[in-house]
């Protein structure tokens, strides 16, 4: 299973949107700054997560959610969180 994934900072403006075949490893990576991209937003909450069977169909969900109608509709659950 691939999950694609949408991580809030607790303390700035800032959605991160990924995918992994192992979500809680990766929010551990994301929240401890081992990865390079997110660190000076951490820490981070999840805010999406959806499960696909094959790395082809999150890869076009990835793709959906970095554009900008994607980002609306994850900013509105920001707001809800």
């Amino acid at each position: 299973m691939i999950y694609v994934y949408a991580l809030r900072s607790k303390i700035k403006n800032f959605i991160y949107v990924g995918m992994t075949a192992n979500i809680d490893d990766r929010m551990r990576r994301h929240n401890t700054g081992y990865e390079r991209t997110t660190r000076s937003y951490r820490p981070f909450e999840l805010i999406y997560l959806e499960e696909f069977e094959n790395r082809q169909e999150a890869r076009v969900k990835e793709k959906y959610l970095k554009s900008g109608v994607g980002k609306e509709l994850l900013k509105r659950l920001k707001d809800k969180v």
